[in-house]
């Protein structure tokens, strides 16, 4: 056993320089690779998601932007709309107007012919009258005279 231990012995001792070379190439690796590695990548993520921050940025500004839009465009349909209403409203009122007057027209002008038509069946009336009487006596006298002669 004691010859087992100071073999152990023998190979730690030459190995002592192989795990100081280790220990060197590990730190050395450390500060002169892994360190500017992991700073080149830290950099790397950091300008990743700063890109990657921007872009969501601007697509929020993007939907922003589209909301609004489609806001401006509603309020913009609906003025055309109440526009539009507006004037078939006026030209609903004008035609009524007009076909309000042309209704007192036609009525104004039914009551004249009526008044006239009146006044023409009195005169046709009075006419009739005055001519009756003498187209009576002129049958009388025709039928006289005929029974006479």
């Amino acid at each position: 056993m004691e010859q087992t231990l100071q073999a152990l012995a023998g190979i730690l001792l030459k190995s002592v320089p192989t795990i100081c070379l280790l220990l060197f190439l590990y730190f050395y690796l450390k500060i002169m690779l892994f360190g500017p590695l992991n700073k080149v990548l830290k950099q790397r993520d950091a300008l990743t998601a700063g890109t990657r921050h921007a872009a969501e940025k601007s697509l929020q500004e993007a939907e922003r932007k589209v909301l609004e839009y489609d806001l401006k465009m509603r309020e913009a349909r609906a003025e055309v709309y109440r526009e539009q209403e507006e004037l078939r409203r006026g030209w609903l009122a004008d035609q009524a107007a007009q076909i309000a007057t042309a209704h007192q027209a036609t009525n104004a002008a039914i009551a004249k012919n009526k008044e006239q038509m009146g006044l023409e069946a009195a005169a046709a009336r009075q006419s009739l009258l005055e001519t009756s009487g003498a187209l009576a006596d002129e049958i009388a006298s025709a039928l006289l005279t005929r029974r006479s002669a």
